[in-house]
């Protein structure tokens, strides 16, 4: 007879007197001890139900591996394999638990830098909360400087708000400012729903036989480079900002040359014009942003020097009410100005932006700003509240341009990797151009005004006819860089599309349009 639990024959034999099974008597107490049940049937069982069994003393037979050598050996070597065996799981469980503990030490650090960086931002928040309140109460004392700035023989009187510490204030973005911005949203997108393409605009056909039709000197020689191109397009006025500091203005149709803007003391990096008022904006990287009026005879004067940045201004954008503009520079901070007074709204920092802003650009509705970063990022802000809403990663390098089609819905971002399209609605990359080499980047980017076409800068110039996020973007035209600088610095769309203007590394700018038949290209 043999124990239930071991199936050897028991040395202390030992019977439950409700199933009737035999056991082995240190082993169903400790059975017992351990579960209070019968290990067979499972019914509730305790020590008083085992009845001991008394039985003659018994030598156990010798088992009959252990009755010849060889048996031994085939026993000993069950034994080795079994020790092996067990010893491979205890390395694999050795294993498993080093690997739990490096991710455990992984997750701590993370946790750890984390919390420093928390820490860090709490920091600095405090910091510049303490400073707003301290600034908050002005002092009757507190006066404003007129500073005066001689430009082209002019005088300019610069208003700059001294706080306590003779820190510039910043008035922040009042409620009245949101409203008009607000009524301008609502307006210019009740507009967008009723939009219909120009029948003016130039046909895919027109467009596909692109050539050089004008070239115009405008920049110094011996500083050549052309870094920014703007257009008013209900004067049909050409505007560039080029590398020896100069901004020139360029009336198409005739040719003529403007006028000529000096008193920047480094390159123009962006030029724009205000479209309702004889306004001009120019940006450069001496740190200051210039506001230029046109005076009754036809020459511009600078009405503003505004000196709110602390390294070079990289972009210069204006808002749809033709009011306010926005400055992008390198010292990673943004300023909201209002046009008329030439004072700093709002200057706006986001805390992990160490390399600066190198683009910049306004939704055409008015309350999205779009910001490129030195560091590959691409910033999408609230107007109203200066938040950080959206982030688009992906790009290498700097962030050179950005373009928002005024169907409202796309964006075009430019870097040394190429141009990447992004859907506003889904907040995500729908399509990427990989144009040139690593070592060629691409400089700019352009929607024309109706959203139809799409203009890319690099090496040459490639125009593409605008598709959906699921269907293709065709590439209409590719127009070649004759400058032979092997480097297309900026690119604008004329009026419906009817001419693009380019800027290269020499100091010819360019105008691209249909050629006609038997007219000869300028050279």
């Amino acid at each position: 007879m043999n124990c239930s639990i071991s199936g050897e024959v028991p040395e202390e034999p030992v019977m439950s007197n409700k199933s009737g099974l035999l056991f082995e008597k240190r082993l169903i107490e400790r059975y017992i001890s351990d579960y209070g049940k019968c290990p067979v049937t499972g019914e509730p069982l305790t020590v008083d139900d085992i009845v001991p069994i008394k039985t003659s003393k018994i030598v156990k037979p010798r088992s009959l591996t252990a009755a010849s050598i060889p048996g031994m050996l085939g026993m000993f070597q069950n034994e080795w394999d079994a020790l092996m065996l067990s010893n491979f799981a205890l390395e694999q469980q050795l294993h498993t638990a080093r690997q739990e503990l490096s991710h455990a030490l992984y997750q701590h650090d993370a946790a750890c830098r984390v919390i420093a960086r928390l820490r860090r931002e709490r920091d600095e928040a405090r910091s510049i909360l303490a400073q707003a309140e301290r600034q908050l109460p002005f002092p009757a004392s507190t006066a404003t400087a007129n500073v005066s700035a001689l430009s082209n023989g002019n005088r300019v009187a610069e208003d700059e708000h001294l706080g306590p510490d003779a820190k510039r204030m910043r008035l922040g973005i009042s409620p009245s400012v949101i409203a008009e911005l607000s009524e301008c949203n609502t307006e210019l997108s009740q507009q967008r729903k009723k939009r219909q393409i120009s029948p003016t605009l130039v046909s895919v056909e027109d467009l596909e036989r692109y050539t050089q039709l004008h070239s115009h000197p405008l920049h110094k020689t011996t500083k050549a480079g052309i870094t920014s191109i703007d257009i008013n397009l209900s004067k049909d006025i050409i505007a560039t900002g080029g590398i020896d500091s100069n901004a020139v203005l360029l009336h198409r149709t005739s040719g003529q040359i403007l006028s000529t803007l000096s008193g920047h003391s480094k390159k123009v990096t962006s030029v724009k014009f205000v479209a309702q008022n004889d306004l001009f904006l120019s940006g450069s990287a001496d740190k200051t942003v210039r506001v230029w009026q046109e005076s009754e005879n036809g020459n511009y004067e600078c009405r503003h020097i505004l000196k709110d940045h602390t390294a070079g201004v990289q972009a210069v954008t204006v808002h749809a009410t033709n009011n306010y503009f926005v400055t992008a520079s390198l010292d990673s901070t943004w300023c909201f100005y209002d046009l008329s007074s030439g004072s700093c709204l709002a200057q706006v920092a986001h805390p992990s932006d160490s390399q600066g802003y190198s683009s910049a650009a306004f939704h055409p509705d008015g309350l999205i700003l779009g910001t490129g970063t030195s560091d590959a990022v691409v910033r999408i802000w609230d107007v109203k509240s200066q938040n950080n809403v959206a982030n688009f990663d992906g790009h290498t390098g700097a962030v050179t341009a950005i373009s928002f089609s005024e169907n409202g819905y796309f964006l075009a971002t430019a870097a040394h990797d190429g141009v990447k399209l992004w859907d506003l609605r889904k907040l995500k990359n729908f399509r990427s151009f990989e144009l040139y080499d690593s070592n060629t980047p691409t400089n700019s980017v352009d929607f024309d005004h109706s959203g139809c076409y799409l203009a890319i800068s690099g090496s040459d110039i490639r125009v593409y006819q605008v598709g959906t996020v699921k269907t293709e973007w065709n590439c209409l035209k590719t127009l070649p860089d004759l400058s032979g600088t092997g480097k297309v610095t900026s690119v604008k769309f004329g009026p419906d599309a009817k001419y693009l203007a380019v800027g290269s590394m020499d100091h010819n700018l360019r105008i691209f349009g249909p050629s006609e038949d038997g007219a000869p290209e300028e050279p």
